[in-house]
């Protein structure tokens, strides 16, 4: 299949959707002819082949940064795609869209497969129907629910990769229609990605929590501040791998809880370093208020670690208290807190954790996404076919 995928977002441009939809694109790439439409920044190349995978990026010229986009940076990436995707057409054909993210890519990919004359594949991620944390977010304001409804009515077929995202696609935004759950999947981490704590000013000894993510308010970092204070455990130590506008605010919290050494940021880093920080912790924690899916949580159950988060997002399909770790109630602080004593004082407990974790993970690789995506686009792409015929 020619396959076109469209996303605002693609590495190192932005977060965890940017970044499966690039594992996807690269693994479906191997037996197909895959192509990107996505937005560019800060010196990024306009056109550049990464994986198998023809990436071509339009410039929005508002982006300041790697981690978050803005709003003039989303708004700019429409007509600027929508542009470079009618010179497309010029090369060749495709034979099904693949649309990432119904805010903002939604309108880009719907007018590209009507003009294309194929099917629009929609891929909603969770945080582009429902963030909590943002008072933009789509679903507080009517005005914005009506396209999206017709966007997710009007798509040829339509995925999203928890239950709870799909739920929203109903309960939100009233939707009533065929869906396909298909999980995200992550690329298996190298064997040789070993680090010792000492790369990370960690003393030997130390009990290490580990966060990965962009640091905005919708991960309420600063909470993992609160509850390391709260466990009263010396010897523990946050890393935090990401970076955002909240970054200050962690920092001030750790010293004003007199945690200044043991709190490290490390700021946004290679995908190796990332994994090395995850290769030196003992358990990872995430007071995320939401997450449409949760890659992140993935990646460490690959790496054998029992994870502490909420109970609020698509992290809930795989995740179970008890057994993967501890699923607190949405802020309950101390329930949080109390997993980390937990996990802290009884290392058998870490132990039958980690293994579960490893165990449940391997049904979550990219390969496994990809087969089943790729069933997907061959059902619409027969469908479209014989609806254009007056078949059906």
């Amino acid at each position: 299949m020619r396959i076109l995928f469209c996303n605002y977002e693609y590495p190192p441009l932005g977060g965890g959707g940017g970044v499966v939809m690039a594992a996807l694109a690269r693994e479906l790439a191997r037996r197909h002819t895959v192509t990107v439409l996505t937005s560019g920044a800060l010196g990024l190349p306009a056109e550049n082949t990464e994986g198998g995978v023809r990436v071509l990026r339009v410039p929005v010229f508002f982006r300041k940064e790697l981690a978050v986009a803005n709003f003039a940076s989303m708004m700019a990436y429409l007509p600027m795609a929508g542009l470079r995707g009618l010179w497309l057409r010029r090369s060749g054909g495709f034979d099904v869209i693949n649309t990432h993210f119904v805010v903002p890519t939604g309108p880009v990919g719907h007018v590209l497969s009507r003009l294309y004359r194929v099917p629009n594949v929609l891929s909603v991620h969770g945080g582009d129907l429902y963030d909590p944390s943002k008072g933009s977010s789509p679903h507080r304001h009517a005005w914005l629910r009506m396209p999206i409804r017709r966007l997710l009515q009007r798509a040829d077929a339509l995925v999203g990769q928890s239950r709870n995202t799909l739920q929203h696609v109903g309960d939100i935004y009233q939707v009533r229609r065929e869906t396909q759950l298909i999980p995200l999947g992550i690329e298996r981490p190298p064997a040789t990605t070993q680090a010792a704590r000492s790369d990370f000013g960690l003393p030997k000894d130390a009990f290490v929590m580990v966060t990965v993510g962009r640091v905005v308010a919708r991960k309420a970092t600063v909470q993992l501040v609160r509850a390391l204070h709260a466990s009263a455990r010396p010897n523990a130590h946050l890393l935090i791998v990401g970076d955002g506008p909240d970054a200050p605010a962690v920092r001030k919290a750790a010293a004003d809880a007199g945690l200044a050494e043991r709190v490290h940021l490390l700021g946004q880093v290679s995908e190796e370093r990332k994994y090395q920080a995850l290769s030196v912790a003992d358990i990872f924690v995430s007071a995320s208020q939401h997450e449409g899916f949760g890659l992140v949580f993935l990646e460490a159950m690959a790496h054998g670690l029992p994870i502490i988060c909420y109970d609020h997002g698509g992290q809930t399909d795989f995740l179970a208290d008890g057994e993967t770790g501890f699923v607190a109630p949405l802020n309950d602080l101390d329930r949080f807190t109390r997993g980390i004593v937990d996990l802290h004082d009884r290392s058998a407990n870490r132990r039958a954790m980690a293994e579960e974790n490893r165990r449940r993970v391997e049904g979550y690789f990219i390969d496994s996404c990809a087969r089943r995506y790729e069933a997907e686009f061959d059902t619409v792409v027969r469908n479209f076919a014989a609806t254009s015929r007056g078949e059906h």
